[in-house]
């Protein structure tokens, strides 16, 4: 379920750079939580009992934060390398999977996974101040998506509670439809507009709700660790970007890592015994 989310989120990154020259980097942001929210509520038709209480509350706040984190990223990967991007949000993960990890073999898989995120990454700071706040605090949102999103999917409801946060963040993010002008005026650019939402959000994220109904936080933060090395392996059957000797060997720390992470009983599970 990873590679095939890292495969849509990745194949919507390519359709998104179509969009940089006419938008600014929030405003495409935007127009990926419009294209989501618009999908997944005529595709769910959430319920009366999923927009009230509780589950309405937990749902917005999911949705803001998920729609602040790709802002926020959009933002760090206009002024840093895209690979240098990815490995310092990529902190957000590890400090849940830290606080996840009982078991010095969980210790080892985690130092494994960062290290291998790093050498896949071409970590390059470039001397951007700002980029690298905006990549830090898409680490911390990151982060905050990992244990909102695990109660969403098991206390709210799943993609219905997707459909209204996004619905939501929409609006209260709508300001940065400022930044979105010129796309309005071409049908193609709205359509990529909507193709962002649906490959680099809907198909994703949903996939993030059945995985976290079955594992725990710490072991799915250490398995988003495979993204960037799905994102390796499409440049190399796609585009013939034949990685070095170190992303190579940064791929293979990642995979090793995520295989040694210890398991976590499903949720539900009656424990052993």
């Amino acid at each position: 379920m990873f590679v095939l989310s890292g495969i849509s989120m990745y194949a919507g990154a390519a359709v998104a750079v179509e969009l940089f020259g006419h938008a600014t980097p929030a405003g495409v942001a935007w127009l990926r939580c419009l294209g989501a929210a618009v999908v997944l509520l005529a595709w769910r038709r959430p319920g009366r009992a999923a927009w009230r209480g509780r589950r309405l509350l937990l749902a917005i706040v999911f949705g803001v934060v998920t729609a602040g984190m790709n802002v926020l990223f959009y933002e760090a990967i206009a002024r840093l390398p895209l690979g240098t991007a990815v490995a310092v949000e990529f902190a957000g993960p590890v400090v849940v999977a830290a606080l996840g990890s009982r078991t010095l073999r969980d210790i080892l898989a985690l130092l494994l996974v960062a290290g291998g995120v790093v050498a896949i990454a071409d970590v390059r700071l470039g001397g951007s101040f700002w980029g690298v706040v905006f990549a830090l605090s898409a680490a911390a949102a990151w982060a905050a998506y990992i244990l909102l999103g695990k109660r969403v999917a098991v206390d709210g409801d799943g993609i219905d509670s997707l459909a209204i946060g996004f619905a939501a963040a929409t609006l209260v993010l709508s300001p940065l439809a400022a930044g979105t002008g010129e796309v309005w005026s071409s049908p193609r650019m709205l359509l990529l507009g909507i193709g962002v939402g649906v490959l680099s959000t809907v198909v994703p994220y949903g996939l993030d709700q059945v995985v976290l109904r079955r594992v725990g936080q710490a072991r799915f933060a250490t398995l988003l660790a495979l993204l960037p090395v799905t994102a390796s392996v499409m440049g190399f059957l796609l585009l013939g970007q034949v990685p070095g000797v170190v992303e190579a060997a940064g791929t293979l720390a990642v995979v090793g890592g995520v295989a040694l992470r210890s398991r976590e009983a499903p949720v539900g599970a009656e424990p052993p015994g």
